[in-house]
């Protein structure tokens, strides 16, 4: 499915549409499908971002919350890390505000670690943006770490030492 989106990139809006009828577990294969799109070539969603960031914080079925948490964690990469031109202008401030207010919902609430996992990169990414998440992401880490499984304490270890 994902090649099918690949190679006829207006059949995101359709997939993204499915992935966002959030009560639907149909919705989490069209997160994966959107996941693996995103992995491969990350400027198909970039029309669809405004749709993409209004929605992603009414995501809850941790199946469909862990892509789409990988899909913000690509997309901060490539924004903070690689500094791809096209993701640093089609991304505005407020898509990064609405990335932010959902992986801090994911790092806090009931979730799978891989989905706080992406988000504490996301956030320690965002915060190179925003300066008040470093010390919000840190107090969160700290909080937590006593009552979290191995998987989070090793990358909530790794992220408070970037901190």
């Amino acid at each position: 499915m994902s090649n099918l989106i690949l190679n006829s990139p207006l059949n995101i809006a359709t997939i993204m549409e499915i992935a966002f009828q959030v009560d639907d577990p149909v919705s989490c294969k069209a997160c994966w499908i959107m996941e693996f799109t995103a992995k491969e070539h990350l400027p198909h969603l970039f029309p669809y971002m405004d749709n993409f960031v209004e929605n992603i914080g009414k995501v809850h079925l941790d199946p469909a919350v862990r892509p789409i948490a990988k899909i913000c964690e690509y997309l901060m990469k490539s924004y903070f890390q690689s500094k791809d031109k096209k993701t640093c202008e089609t991304l505005t401030d407020q898509h990064l505000e609405g990335i932010t207010s959902a992986c801090f919902d994911w790092l806090i609430g009931d979730h799978k670690v891989a989905a706080q996992a992406y988000s504490m990169t996301s956030l320690l990414l965002l915060g190179r943006k925003f300066h008040w998440i470093h010390p919000e992401l840190r107090m969160i880490l700290e909080q937590n770490y006593q009552l979290g499984s191995a998987a989070y304490k090793a990358r909530a270890r790794m992220t408070l030492a970037k901190l």
